[in-house]
């Protein structure tokens, strides 16, 4: 085993599809020469050229369009736009056109391309560099929407992405790009994952945290500072947005009998109102406490340091809203040690 960066699984996964399939070609802005804005592209250019490593004009709508065509006809592009606010230049082609094909047309057109785009705050890039908008795709039929939260997963998902017959929105929070985790020393050797699977990556009995992306780190965090206060927190990874696997939530918040909800985006009409329905039509008779939601503040992110980090969900107000509900329960919390 290898101990990686998400940023090196990332790399090392693409560079593996490319040579395991001359289909897979990647396009993006400053991809090539510059090696990409967070270097995930780098020496790939000079080890498989420009035929197959494209830089690409700033026209989001123009390259993601010229994609979904490169992907009705057979190959299987990869596509990075830079943050995710600016896959809002590209909407009508991601949102009309990749989701819509294959139905359109009654599956005799498929659109296997991947939209690799990375969002979050944290970095102080402003406002409009800085948002969670996965919601806007999740919400559609046709896309699949995936957001691993370690180098393992982003791996195993990423080939599961390349390899899919279906449009997939692959997510990348820039707070975990250089997180660690260990992967096989040869990346050949990674499974795919199922998109549409959640994953149980902490079994407890007392309350269920759920998240995705980097919040789902920072449910492993929490749950690893309940434990010292005598308890069992289960902690639930989303992984994929869409399909969302809404068996596995309602099997652990029957488990457990309470849960959180952790997110990036915003409150409203967010990720966690979607999960926090689910757990009420599938697991309402076990709850002992309404399910509470952690969510970024309903503001566009300031640029201030100390304002952002405020504006953000964090492992203290994961804390509180855990602890806060275990009350709700009747439970007696030990002090904190």
């Amino acid at each position: 085993m290898a101990n990686v960066t998400y940023r090196q699984a990332l790399r090392d996964t693409l560079r593996a599809e490319m040579l395991r399939d001359e289909n897979v070609f990647l396009m993006g802005e400053e991809i090539g020469l510059f090696e990409g804005s967070y270097k995930i592209t780098e020496g790939l250019l000079k080890e498989f050229g420009p035929r197959r490593v494209k830089d690409t004009p700033i026209a989001e709508e123009g390259f993601v369009g010229a994609a979904i065509g490169a992907a009705m006809l057979g190959l299987r592009p990869v596509v990075e736009i830079m943050t995710i606010n600016f896959s809002l230049l590209a909407l009508d082609q991601i949102v009309n056109h990749a989701a819509k094909i294959y139905g359109m047309f009654g599956g005799q057109a498929s659109v296997p391309m991947v939209i690799r785009t990375p969002g979050g705050g944290g970095q102080q890039l402003g406002a409009t560099h800085s948002q969670n908008v996965e919601l806007f795709y999740s919400f559609i039929p046709g896309l699949k929407v995936v957001a691993p939260s370690t180098p393992a997963e982003a791996s195993a998902m990423l080939k599961a992405a390349i390899r899919d017959d279906d449009p997939v929105l692959f997510l990348e929070n820039l707070a975990l790009y250089n997180t660690k985790g260990e992967l096989p020393a040869a990346v050949e050797d990674i499974e795919p994952a199922e998109i549409g699977r959640a994953a149980v990556t902490r079994p407890g009995t007392d309350i269920t945290i759920i998240g995705y992306s980097r919040m789902a780190r920072v449910a492993a965090e929490v749950a690893e500072t309940l434990a010292a206060e005598g308890v069992s927190a289960e902690v639930v990874d989303l992984r994929s947005l869409r399909p969302l696997d809404r068996a596995t939530i309602v099997e652990s918040v029957r488990r457990t009998g309470s849960a959180v909800v952790a997110e990036d985006d915003w409150l409203t009409y967010g990720i966690g109102a979607e999960i926090a329905a689910t757990i009420q039509e599938g697991a309402f008779d076990w709850l002992d406490a309404p399910v509470r939601r952690v969510a970024m503040a309903e503001v566009p992110l300031p640029y201030a340091k100390s304002l952002e980090t405020a504006a953000l969900p964090s492992a203290e107000s994961l804390l509180t809203a855990v602890r806060d509900t275990l009350r709700a329960t009747g439970r007696t919390l030990e002090p904190a040690r």
